[in-house]
């Protein structure tokens, strides 16, 4: 359990995070404060329920105590980590040692956290991981509610789901997200993403952009990529 009840804090950009705790107390306490300093919090009481939420949600930051029934918390880490999830992980533990620390740093946590702990020291840590992966993904990655493009692997992802794309796909998707929320006509699509500079009267978006929507689409329950009559497509999350 934390030492101290946390204090006022200063205002930072909501987060979303994962508390995956097997103590009630402890994460009732950690969920109560998440929310009273203006965050999300949501909590698994064990390893097994962690991971299936971290692996299907969307999280800014995990927080993972490290001994846990079921499932602990290094190997709950190590199997999120495999499957290409690179949620910033901050591990708690009562185990303080070096080789400890080391042993969880190692097996994919961003940051190490000792017990009894206060708790303006953990959100602060929170908060550092989240603004490091917010500046790390800047340029590299887009997000349109549940759906992800990284530039930098060149792999998209719904809900968790990875989807595979053609080189064409991916271009046109990665136009779209760059202009989310916007409509997108055709001269533009024709430009960006094929380099042509007039219309060829060709139905060579339509095939793609339908293509597209299929794979992105397909097997989910919110349609995402929409056709605005007349004037061209929007990419928009809700």
């Amino acid at each position: 359990m934390p030492s101290t009840r946390p204090a006022e804090m200063p205002y930072n950009e909501p987060m979303k995070i994962l508390v995956i705790e097997d103590d009630r107390e402890a994460a009732d306490y950690l969920e109560k404060a998440f929310t009273e300093a203006g965050h999300t919090a949501h909590v698994a009481g064990d390893g097994e329920v962690g991971f299936a939420l971290a692996d299907s949600g969307d999280y800014d930051v995990m927080v993972i105590d490290r001994m846990m029934p079921r499932r602990d918390g290094l190997s709950v880490i190590a199997g999120l980590r495999s499957r290409g999830n690179t949620t910033p992980v901050l591990i708690l533990s009562a185990l303080g040692e070096v080789d400890d620390r080391v042993t969880g740093l190692r097996a994919g946590g961003d940051d190490y956290l000792t017990k009894p702990y206060a708790f303006s020291e953990l959100l602060a840590r929170v908060e550092v991981l989240n603004r490091r992966a917010s500046a790390k993904e800047s340029d590299t990655v887009y997000r349109v509610g549940d759906l992800e493009l990284d530039r930098l692997s060149h792999s998209v992802r719904r809900a968790g789901r990875e989807l595979t794309l053609q080189p064409r796909e991916f271009r046109l998707l990665e136009y779209l997200m760059r202009h989310a929320g916007q409509v997108v006509t055709r001269t533009m699509l024709l430009e960006n993403v094929w380099d042509y500079h007039f219309d060829p009267q060709t139905n060579v978006i339509d095939v793609h952009v339908s293509r597209l929507r299929a794979k992105i689409e397909k097997g989910f329950d919110t349609p995402i990529l929409h056709t605005i009559r007349g004037a061209g497509y929007m990419l928009r999350g809700s």
